[in-house]
């Protein structure tokens, strides 16, 4: 047993067994082990009469730690699990914080179950494109019913204290000290017999048989959603055996498929994006905010689409916000599109009236640039104009307290341009959110040359307590996200150039893993905003590729969804898009007016032609310093662009086709299409020692330079 993750004490005749594997208590090697050795130590004593499991700290067992799948483990959560419920002893869960994964699964093991009000309980293992491998599929149902069970399995979603007493996943919410009250109620079930034991649970099987439509149900939801995962069609049947085998079989159906599902290149993906995701909010050479550092009060300047959604982001967040307009009509249609959204999530029963009505009060209207001078933050979400947000952070720099941080939405602007509006450049950078800011998960953290190592570090934390994956990256045209996407979006143009129809680009893309094709993407957020930004780059480069078709469809008034028109079609306020015979016409027309052959595309051309062009950008992005990692652009990718998750995300995608097959075709394309394909440095290093792009790193870090240095390394193997 390893006394440094498990320890064990007798408190009047309790045996109290504490997991400390900091800081959230995943289940590390040596705990399960402990969890048997004392379960039966306990077990033998005369002393003890009942045992308390607890976590250290702020939490019970966050789960497996993640990093040991994959490989060969002595004893498994299915076995201590079965040494807890095989106890002759009660064995008392005390829950505090996360009660996740196994951790859950050690709980429905033990005899009764008590949380605290703080307590989150769930299985997720579904995100990571596994299934509960300790029981939990057969568990979990026979104590809170197979169609509540299937919910919490195949969303992954975590529960409060509130819910798991109502579903019966927990028996008590204890008040005052957890542990203390945990032993109060050991010792009160102590001489109960027989033992509640969850496997022995046959109460709820009555009902849910006079329901066969529970598991046809899900079925159905599930191919609805046509995953590519196999893990929740196995969940869903290994919840229907619970139904009709004893709990020995089904568990060890559940083990047979968790084995096979384990080392699937699907979860070999998912576990990836999880540590990139991790990973990706650590600035090199920065300690965390000192407490009472974080941002406790914000104001966003734009009522817009955008300005909205991160007024909606922080109420969501409990923080304070307050939104700005110019005019009292712009501030009143900001409000009602904020109230706007809030109702449909009512009407989806995703809130209840009283959260709207809670979050709505945290959400001021300004109308003058000095009632927002107090607050922590604040965020331009204006219009890409470069006059307009010069302007406005010169207001700022006039009003905002001192300390308060002064940062951008823009998408693509030069950082360095706002932070010469003011006098205190280091407290300026880029929120960069992405649409709707309220549901997209990434927030771009944007440094300028002179932005503060403070001023990152606070705006990173900002995010985070958003609840968004905040990626740090230097600034340059499109930053790090969209610079790195900007070649996709040019390639899937010029493919309609020469022969490929928008439809059949989406389909690729869909059939890759995408809930939508780029072209109906484009129509939801409007063919309009990126136009400015294609003239405002054709006005600075004389050289900039000219889009055509796009800009030919924006200037016939085609905006997309937002007029019926755009790449597709829309009928009577349908969001149905439809192929138009308009737009066949239009590329037709630009084909035969610039003398540009047409031909037909292979799916697999199409494809590669757009993600090569993306990855050999993303690696001049990390071997210019404006990224810290290629994985920072995948975790940008996966929560800023839809990308599949179970591919893991853009290079760990193209490591499994591999660098040199990538290099290879990216010269090609250079010989054929000119500069736009001219291969990357960075991708011939990696491709010449036949390494991993996923792994490389900036050789510098150039866009911070209030940083010391990294090692110049692109740290391939």
């Amino acid at each position: 047993m390893n006394d440094e993750v498990v320890s064990y004490e007798i408190r009047e005749r309790v045996g109290i067994i504490t997991l400390r594997n900091p800081p959230v208590n995943a289940l590390a090697p040596g705990m399960r082990e402990g969890i048997i050795d004392l379960v039966k130590a306990a077990n033998e004593d005369p002393a003890v009469d009942a045992i308390v499991l607890t976590g250290a700290g702020r939490n019970f067992i966050a789960g497996a730690d993640i990093r040991q799948f994959g490989k060969t483990r002595a004893v498994t959560s299915r076995t201590s699990a079965a040494a807890i419920e095989a106890s002759e002893k009660p064995v008392v869960a005390a829950m505090d914080g996360y009660c996740l994964g196994g951790g859950l699964e050690h709980a429905l093991a033990c005899h009764h179950r008590i949380a605290t009000p703080a307590a989150r309980l769930g299985l997720p293992e579904i995100k990571l494109g596994i299934i509960p491998a300790g029981g939990g599929t057969q568990r979990l149902p026979r104590l809170i019913g197979a169609a509540a069970a299937l919910d919490m399995i195949l969303s992954g979603r975590q529960a409060g204290a509130d819910e798991a007493l109502a579903l019966g996943l927990i028996d008590e919410i204890a008040t005052g000290d957890l542990v203390a009250f945990a032993a109060g109620v050991a010792r009160r079930i102590a001489l109960e017999r027989p033992l509640r034991k969850t496997s022995a649970l046959t109460a709820w099987r009555t009902a849910d048989r006079e329901k066969p439509e529970i598991i046809e149900m899900a079925r159905q939801a599930a191919a609805r959603k046509k995953s590519p995962l196999k893990a929740p069609g196995y969940a869903i049947e290994l919840v229907a055996a619970s139904l009709s085998v004893d709990v020995d079989a089904g568990i060890a159906l559940e083990h047979d498929r968790f084995s096979e599902l384990e080392d699937s290149d699907e979860a070999k993906a998912l576990r990836y994006a999880f540590f990139a995701e991790k990973t990706a909010g650590k600035i090199p050479g920065i300690a965390k905010p000192p407490a009472g550092d974080g941002v406790r009060s914000a104001a966003v300047v734009g009522g817009g689409t955008m300005g909205s959604g991160i007024a909606i982001a922080f109420a969501d967040a409990g923080i304070p916000v307050k939104m700005l307009e110019a005019t009292p009509e712009a501030l009143k249609r900001g409000m009602e599109r904020i109230r706007s959204t809030y109702d449909a999530r009512i009407r989806r029963k995703r809130l209840t009236p009283a959260q709207m009505q809670e979050r709505l009060a945290r959400i001021e209207p300004a109308s003058r640039y000095e009632s927002i001078g107090d607050c922590d933050a604040v965020i331009e979400a204006v219009f890409e104009r470069v006059d307009l947000k010069m302007d406005i952070f010169g207001k700022l720099d006039v009003v905002m307290k001192p300390g308060a941080l002064l940062l951008t939405n823009s998408s693509a602007i030069d950082i360095n341009v706002m932070a010469r509006a003011t006098k205190r450049p280091g407290s300026v950078a880029g929120a960069h959110f992405f649409a709707p800011a309220n549901v997209m998960k990434l927030c771009e953290i944007v440094a300028g040359d002179a932005t503060t190592i403070d001023t990152l570090g606070r705006a990173a934390a900002m995010g985070r307590a958003l609840g968004k994956i905040s990626v740090v990256a230097g600034s340059c045209d499109g930053f790090a996200a969209n610079r790195s996407r900007a070649p996709l979006v040019t390639e899937m143009m010029l493919l309609l150039e020469e022969g490929a129809l928008p439809w059949q680009i989406d389909k690729v893309m869909m059939d890759f893993g995408y809930p939508m094709g780029p072209f109906a993407v484009s129509d939801l957020s409007g063919l309009d905003v990126s136009y400015d930004t294609r003239k405002r780059r054709a006005a600075a480069d004389p050289d900039y590729r000219k889009l055509h078709v796009p800009d030919r469809l924006v200037e016939m008034g085609r905006h997309g969804q937002k007029n019926g028109a755009g790449w597709y079609r829309y009928e009577n306020n349908d969001r149905t898009p439809r192929p138009d015979a308009v737009v066949n016409q239009v590329i037709a027309d630009i084909a035969r007016e610039f003398g540009i052959p047409q031909r037909e595309f292979t799916d697999e051309e199409i494809l590669h032609r757009l993600l090569f062009a993306s990855v050999n950008e993303a690696c001049k992005i990390v071997d210019e310093g404006k990224s810290f990692r290629a994985s920072d652009i995948d975790a940008m990718w996966l929560n800023g662009f839809g990308f599949p998750r179970h591919r893991g995300g853009l290079m760990y995608w193209a490591d499994c086709i591999g660098a040199p097959a990538i290099l290879y075709q990216v010269q090609a394309w250079h010989e054929r299409y000119g500069k736009r394909w001219k291969p990357s440095p960075l991708l011939a290093l990696v491709a010449g020692e036949n390494g991993r792009l996923r792994e490389a790193v900036a050789p510098e870090t150039a866009f911070l330079p209030a940083l010391v240095p990294q090692p110049s390394t692109h740290a391939t193997k």
